[in-house]
């Protein structure tokens, strides 16, 4: 699961990538695992499989798609009591995009590179969009169920972003405007769901990771996209969402090879968080 490069790094006893989420049959369009609680791990842009017909006419590298993509982010679900992770890339279909913004059609879509190597013709583009529509209608039956069952729920949307878009050897992006951990709410009531935000930020900070604490910040360069939104906009007053975006310190983003120490601690300060997620969930 995950991507070809991050299915070969082994995370823990027992514990493989490519076991993760059982089978890696590439029809697969998503894997879903409903557990016991009111917590949801999402990794919307953790695949890397694309149909045939659009793998033939991608212009971009093997390395760069990976590099757009967020290795890992399917094995940091399991913080949650269940799971929901992409099998497809985002760039057969973003999952955090509008429906009209899902496929980069253009350059100035996706980071101004050039994704294909001619047009995508119109089936396989309405394909595409058809996975989306499909996604949104899974997520909403889904987080139907587990508001039914529990009342409120929280959704962590987990993805990760590159700091070092100048190339493998140069500097970092400035950490000032790239935290460890950067936790989008904008889209949410955050009168309402505020108190849970900081209870999951001070959790996280927290954390002895590895002897330091991380850097944890709200909306310094990333406020949430459309997952968020979708679900804020459909359930109000029960759903809340933490977009979580994890700043790539923990692997090397230019090989796709990450370190299992970094991404253990990663999985293990998350699952930190969520008792007191829940206690504050309960407490609205």
């Amino acid at each position: 699961m995950g991507n070809a490069m991050a299915a070969t790094v082994s995370l823990g006893p027992g514990v493989e990538l490519e076991q993760l989420a059982g089978s890696r049959d590439p029809k697969l369009l998503w894997h879903v695992a409903m557990g016991e609680g009111p917590t949801i791990g999402v990794a919307a842009h953790a695949g890397h499989e694309m149909r045939p017909e659009l793998l033939a006419h991608l212009a971009i590298d093997e390395s760069t798609r990976i590099r757009e993509e967020d290795p890992y982010t399917d094995y940091w679900t399991l913080a949650c009591h269940s799971q929901i992770i992409a099998r497809r890339s985002r760039f057969e279909a973003d999952l955090n995009r509008t429906l009209d913004a899902a496929v980069c059609v253009q350059p100035e879509d996706c980071w101004n590179l050039k994704v294909w190597d001619k047009p995508i013709r119109k089936p396989a583009l309405e394909r595409s969009l058809e996975e989306h529509r499909a996604f949104y209608h899974l997520l909403e039956d889904l987080l139907r169920r587990v508001e039914q069952r529990y009342g409120k729920f929280v959704v962590y949307d987990l993805h990760s972003y590159n700091h070092r878009r100048e190339g493998p050897r140069a500097q970092p992006a400035d950490p000032v405007a790239n935290p460890d951990v950067n936790v989008g709410t904008g889209s949410m009531d955050r009168s309402r769901w505020g108190p849970l935000v900081d209870r999951f930020i001070a959790d996280l900070h927290a954390f002895d990771f590895l002897d330091e604490h991380l850097d944890v910040r709200e909306n310094v360069n990333f406020r949430g996209r459309y997952l968020a939104e979708f679900v804020h906009r459909t359930f109000p007053k029960t759903g809340c969402v933490l977009a979580v975006e994890v700043k790539k310190f923990f692997m090397d983003e230019w090989t796709g090879v990450g370190s299992p120490e970094h991404i253990n601690a990663m999985l293990e300060a998350l699952r930190t968080t969520i008792p007191g997620v829940v206690s504050e969930l309960g407490r609205l």
